[in-house]
């Protein structure tokens, strides 16, 4: 399995894995949607995608986005997607694309790696295994714009 830093010329091998994503997440199949979406993020240079490829086809991604603390005044990576295609989960995919993501953030020598899952996503254990830590001290809130879909 190789693990490459994605970039636009990816763009055709990661929109059926990230729309894949997306309806394992109950949204509705978009190949043309995740395609603007993904496509956008990199023109606007606000995505790092790793994509996991076994004999050169796609079986796994992992997206991360840059944000900030403001209390320890460091830089930190967002993994904000994570996905293996069914038929690789469970082989190391997921734990290689985490490894990597990992090691891009040391090199870069951000703070860390943060991201939240579905309280009944099975790769939590994964996450754990992997030295993730469960954050018990703060509560997570959203607010939500109804003025949108």
């Amino acid at each position: 399995m190789e693990i490459k830093n994605a970039s636009l010329s990816d763009l055709e091998l990661i929109v059926p894995l990230f729309d894949a994503y997306r309806v394992f997440y109950e949204q509705s199949s978009d190949f043309d949607a995740s395609r603007s979406f993904i496509k956008e993020r990199f023109f606007n240079n606000e995505t790092v995608i790793f994509l996991a490829l076994e004999n050169d086809d796609p079986v796994g991604f992992t997206q991360l986005f840059k944000t900030f603390s403001s209390v320890s005044l460091q830089p930190f990576y967002i993994l904000n997607d994570l996905f293996v295609s069914p038929e690789f989960r469970k082989k190391g995919t997921g734990e290689a694309l985490l490894d990597h993501a990992k090691s891009f953030c040391q090199k870069q020598g951000f703070k860390g790696l943060a991201l939240e899952t579905a309280t009944n996503n099975p790769a939590q254990k994964l996450y754990e295994r992997m030295g993730w830590e469960k954050d018990e001290d703060y509560f997570h809130y959203f607010w939500k714009n109804t003025n949108i879909n």
